[in-house]
């Protein structure tokens, strides 16, 4: 941020923003519009892509834009550009070929969709942000070496835990200590809730019954910590990950005594969670630090004994948060988190309940499954289904609840181009994770 608003500012006294593209126009989409109108400096938000117009535009006049048009050309959009006007649209082709937007936002959650844009936006040499942990968890260490043969960056937010938990992580890196384990705080894991369990909740808070959904079934975390591991190599103790649950408002200091000594002690790290602790919905990182005289200054600076510490963020501001990664990747071509790693930890699908053959899985969020996060190797292996591949996918035989589902349990869709992406990554990525950082940007 020390960079980031200085440099901002400076575009905005040249009038020559950053123009962004958002693909959505709910719940969350909603929430960034109204930072963009209220609280940025520098950037524009130029179009809004989304199926129905009305709602897009009432998204924009909601978020206090006096004035905004529905365009059905790239021409029509160029010139709302050139008006100062920002514009909603139903085709993402239009919004993704236009010259004059610099990067693109998706916000749908939706993966096979999402692919489709985020794909195209690549191919068009624009940065890709997601909002989207789903996609990414999914076909990510794709779409990221694509982008990075363009010579553009390829990144999910800061706002979401990952990109908080990256922030967070490079930090502790720059400080000298050793990074052991990523964390994410929850306050309710059941992989039984569905869309009825949380329909109260959804409306209470105006959301996405699935979305939330998927927050309580455990699916969420498991997307969010999948796109952790593949940022900094790190893996999954165990499939679903140990997810201790403590004694609610238990302070997440405590966190190296939740762990066994031999998952911090071994390599390469691990991504996990917990439930209950405070501050929730926070993240943290247990590092490690050997060095006797900085063990000294750590606690000297109220951190304990060592040589496991707890360094924590005790918020994640979703929304707001979501222009500081734009500006990151547009200005400083940063990512705020990306799958430098390759795939590390996969997503599999489980069977939410006893489902008969021929039943027709209906997504994340939904009645029919819960997403796993398990280490990439060993999902392969056992042929393990993608969460994020199973909406739409028809069964060959029944499932038992909890039972896990495989490619051969499952006829997938036919016109999925999530798939298509997805059998080219496991095609290049076989069991063993590599590091990108050294493939060609140009």
């Amino acid at each position: 941020m020390i960079l980031i608003d200085k440099r901002l500012e400076e575009l905005e006294r040249a009038g020559t923003p950053v123009r962004v593209a958002m693909i959505g126009a709910g719940f969350m989409a909603r929430g960034i519009a109204l930072q963009f109108a209220t609280a940025v400096r520098g950037m524009r938000l130029s179009c809004i892509v989304c199926r129905n117009l009305e709602k897009g535009l009432a998204a924009l006049e909601a978020a206090g834009f006096k004035d905004s048009r529905a365009v059905r050309s790239e021409r029509e959009l160029e010139q709302a550009i050139a008006d100062g006007v920002p514009a909603v649209t139903q085709d993402y082709r239009i919004a993704v070929d236009c010259p004059r937007i610099h990067a693109v936002l998706e916000v749908t959650g939706s993966v096979d969709y999402g692919a489709q844009v985020i794909w195209r936006t690549i191919e068009r040499r624009k940065h890709a942000v997601l909002m989207n942990p789903e996609l990414d968890g999914v076909v990510g260490p794709l779409l990221f070496e694509a982008a990075t043969r363009a010579g553009v960056v390829y990144t999910n937010v800061e706002g979401d835990q990952p990109g908080v938990i990256l922030n967070l992580y490079r930090f502790v890196k720059g400080i000298g200590a050793t990074p052991v384990l990523c964390g994410n705080i929850k306050g309710l894991h059941d992989p039984y809730r569905n869309p009825t369990t949380q329909a109260g909740f959804a409306a209470r808070w105006g959301q996405n019954v699935r979305m939330v959904t998927s927050f309580a079934d455990g699916t969420k975390i498991s997307f969010e910590q999948a796109i952790v591991a593949n940022a900094t190599g790190f893996q999954v103790a165990r499939r679903g990950m140990l997810g201790p649950t403590v004694e609610p408002g238990t302070h997440v200091s405590q966190a190296p005594q939740w762990y066994p000594q031999e998952v911090l002690n071994a390599a390469p790290g691990f991504v996990d969670y917990v439930v209950g602790a405070e501050p929730s919905p926070g993240v943290f990182v247990i590092a490690r630090q050997e060095h006797p005289v900085q063990r000294h200054y750590l606690k000297l600076y109220k951190l304990g004994d060592g040589p496991f510490y707890t360094f924590y963020t005790p918020y994640h501001l979703c929304h707001m948060e979501v222009p500081n990664t734009i500006a990151r990747a547009a200005l400083f071509h940063d990512a705020a988190i990306a799958p430098l790693y390759g795939p590390c930890v996969d997503v599999v699908a489980a069977a939410k309940t006893d489902l008969p053959a021929g039943t027709v899985l209906d997504g994340l969020g939904g009645y029919t499954f819960y997403g796993l996060a398990e280490n990439y190797g060993a999902a392969r292996r056992e042929n393990l289904l993608p969460a994020g591949l199973g909406e739409g996918c028809r069964l060959k035989r029944e499932l038992a609840r909890d039972e896990l589902l495989r490619y051969e349990d499952v006829e997938l869709p036919e016109d999925s181009f999530a798939v298509r992406l997805r059998f080219q990554m496991e095609a290049a990525f076989r069991e063993a994770p590599r590091k990108a950082e050294s493939v060609d940007p140009r």
